[in-house]
């Protein structure tokens, strides 16, 4: 068994329509999923879980909108840090970010499984309306963390790869009746409740059920719209639904909320 600081560690630092920023720890890895901030507000978040940017080795992205890829060439020049990214990504992302030294950029595929010293990295393509978006699960020390957001489903295939992982950041951008009454143009709209959109609180907690194993322990609802969620409506429907289906919310595992502009704190898995 792992000893405390052997364990896999995971802070989401900033999560919502306005900016997505993961943290993620192994004893020989510190990494981030994205840079959706300014550099200074995730230096200020680092700081707030004890953490400093100066230690971070590597930056995995998404894909190339601005809510998470705003600070990608600002961190990747001041701190050096290795950036990875999909082919189609690197080609969007681009003319956003500004240069980075070749040396710092690498491909990461869908589909790919990467090794970095203890930490294993796994890529899978999601339904988006970008160039071409992907997500990672981290493996360490027999624990898993994975993430999902910014989809408008959850595929099969997808499922089938991070279920039963120990700590998700699940996407629940928003609800539904809040989205159709809200001040959004039409267009936006169906985009959003699109196949390419993002997944409401219903959505996303009924792919949670397709997922959940006995491993799992910490769910993080992430990505929420200030327009058209709110955190304590996300939270009450994601668990009613997961209870009424028997899953053990507040018994067999949590349900944490988060926040695009506060850290949840550092936890070991």
């Amino acid at each position: 068994m792992a000893s405390k600081d052997d364990k896999l560690k995971i802070s989401v630092l900033a999560s919502g329509s306005s900016g997505n920023v993961t943290y993620i720890e192994t004893p020989k890895r510190k990494v981030l999923v994205d840079a959706g901030l300014s550099g200074k507000k995730i230096a200020g978040l680092m700081e707030s879980i004890g953490r400093s940017l100066d230690e971070v080795d590597s930056l995995f992205v998404t894909h190339e909108h601005s809510d998470h890829i705003q600070a990608v060439g600002v961190l990747a020049r001041r701190y050096g840090l290795d950036v990875y990214a999909n082919e189609k990504t690197w080609q969007a992302m681009g003319p956003k970010i500004g240069k980075i030294k070749a040396e710092q950029k690498h491909l990461f595929q869908p589909g790919e499984l990467k090794a970095f010293d203890d930490l294993d990295v796994v890529s899978y393509q999601v339904s988006h309306d970008a160039a071409q978006p992907q997500f990672y699960e981290f493996h360490h020390a027999g624990a898993t963390f994975a993430i999902v957001t910014d989809t408008g489903y959850v595929s099969e295939e997808v499922a089938g790869v991070i279920s039963d992982a120990d700590a998700y950041l699940f996407e629940c951008n928003h609800d539904i009746e809040m989205l159709r009454v809200g001040t959004y143009p039409w267009s936006l709209k169906q985009r959003i409740l699109s196949d390419q959109g993002h997944l409401s609180n219903e959505d996303g907690a009924k792919a949670l059920m397709s997922v959940i194993g006995n491993h799992t322990k910490q769910i993080y609802l992430g990505h929420l719209s200030r327009e058209n969620n709110m955190k304590p409506l996300a939270h009450l429907t994601v668990a009613n639904l997961l209870a009424e289906q028997d899953l053990g919310v507040g018994h067999d595992f949590e349900l944490f909320d988060t926040d695009p502009a506060q850290a949840t704190p550092l936890v070991s898995l």
